[in-house]
């Protein structure tokens, strides 16, 4: 009998599309950058230490007291309606107009995400995404066996004539897109906002080519100035699947999310939902209704911005006093994340070690490409962290940055791999 020198005797098992589950870099990156003596600006965690914890913890003791026995069974797969109702009032706040009847719960966003790749995706099948993209739709993507194909991005989003070029040329080569996949406000992981001019072209684009726009929104509601952008999808109802979060505008814990989608769309996400978990947590559903019904979330949300907006300032005051020349990056309006570019001849993954060692922690640029490409980049989050923790993070960091340049200098060549992607503006530009 063959002996397997691999760990897991499992291996010859797994169905195929197993082989695209592999760790993110995000996820590696936990367990060392939880000690409390890094300064971690790696995870993009919500600051729910902000919300009236006191509370919130009557709402919910009042929920289990009065309607205890209601919240703890099972639901419907399409998740509680009056939830729904109350859903469509948080997407007018973006000029989506919606029923109640075609948004769908679900487990977070994330869940959103497996079930839209679920009923769309065949093995081999196009997928396009913003280049850099989220972690874990990439992930998701990964595990459906799709082929990834990036579109890359600048200080304004996606880039119209990118995607006509990318669709043209897939076309040419008889290849059919599943569909756009796109973080338009607040990106995660380069922080940038599709323009209001890129928005009707992209969208009238897709059209064009038939595809549908997978347009997942979870910070659109945490931006620093002036009123919430205008969602895809309140432009177009019949090309734009849009997904939804409470995770950062109430609590991650929860995990509620939603998706609101064409009719027909949404009957296939409630029958992949009830396949995959039965129902959403009928508790969770009612403690976020229950929320929004008598809890002020409208100032809730306001306080989240400011507190948001102090830590991105703070960040960004310290990248433009520390950070030595040839780095350049994002100065996001809102959301979590500012992406940054280091100078040629460095690779962030390379250095992510040495950063550990002193002490602050990041997330390579790697992790946000379906090719791995991306070294010279790496996302920084700063809504968890207090401004002062922030503030030596980037200390820090720029002191392993400098180390690295002279060690390029002082040996010649790349200390890493390549670099692609958004080419990001440098400190000056607002």
């Amino acid at each position: 009998m063959e002996q397997h020198s691999r760990t897991d005797v499992y291996a010859d098992r797994y169905a195929a599309r197993a082989a695209g589950m592999v760790p993110s870099e995000i996820r590696a990156l936990f367990a060392m950058a939880a000690r409390p003596e890094v300064v971690s600006l790696a995870g993009g965690m919500p600051n729910v230490s902000a919300l009236p914890l006191d509370a919130v913890g009557q709402m919910i003791g009042d929920l289990v007291a009065g309607r205890g026995a209601e919240a703890l069974q099972y639901g419907s797969a399409q998740g509680d309606e009056q939830l729904r109702e109350r859903i469509c009032e948080v997407m007018a706040l973006e000029g989506v107009q919606a029923s109640p009847d075609d948004v769908v719960v679900t487990v977070g966003a994330q869940q959103a995400l497996d079930l839209i790749t679920k009923i769309f995706v065949d093995p081999g099948d196009v997928v396009l995404a913003e280049a850099p993209s989220y972690v874990g739709a990439l992930g998701t993507f990964a595990s459906y066996q799709a082929d990834v194909v990036h579109v890359p991005l600048d200080e304004g989003g996606l880039i119209p004539s990118a995607l006509r070029e990318t669709l043209a040329s897939l076309r040419a080569q008889g290849r059919s897109v599943k569909f756009l996949y796109t973080v338009p406000t607040f990106q995660n992981p380069a922080g940038v906002t599709l323009t209001t001019a890129r928005r009707a072209q992209i969208l009238e684009i897709c059209a064009e080519f038939d595809v549908l726009v997978v347009e997942d929104n979870p910070y659109g509601l945490l931006g620093f100035d002036g009123e919430p952008m205008r969602a895809l999808r309140a432009d177009d109802s019949e090309h734009v699947i849009y997904l939804g979060s409470f995770s950062k505008t109430i609590a991650s814990g929860l995990r509620v999310g939603w998706v609101l989608a064409p009719h027909a769309v949404r009957a296939k996400l409630v029958l992949a939902a009830e396949s995959a978990i039965l129902c959403p947590s009928n508790f969770s559903q009612f403690a976020v209704r229950e929320y929004l019904t008598t809890q002020p979330w409208r100032e809730q949300i306001k306080d989240f911005r400011e507190l948001y907006r102090a830590r991105r300032d703070a960040m960004l005051e310290s990248l433009d006093q520390l950070m030595p020349d040839g780095c350049t990056w994002t100065r996001p309006a809102g959301g979590f994340f500012v992406w940054l570019t280091l100078p040629e001849g460095l690779d962030a993954k390379a250095m992510a070690p040495r950063a550990i060692a002193e002490r602050v922690a990041y997330v390579p640029g790697t992790g946000f490409y379906a090719d791995g490409t991306g070294h010279r980049h790496m996302r920084l989050s700063y809504c968890f962290p207090e401004p002062h923790r922030i503030r030596e993070g980037i200390r820090r960091l720029a002191a392993v940055v400098e180390q690295e340049i002279r060690l390029r200098d002082t040996f010649g060549g790349a200390v890493g791999g390549g670099s692609t992607g958004i080419q990001a503006p440098g400190p000056d530009v607002v």
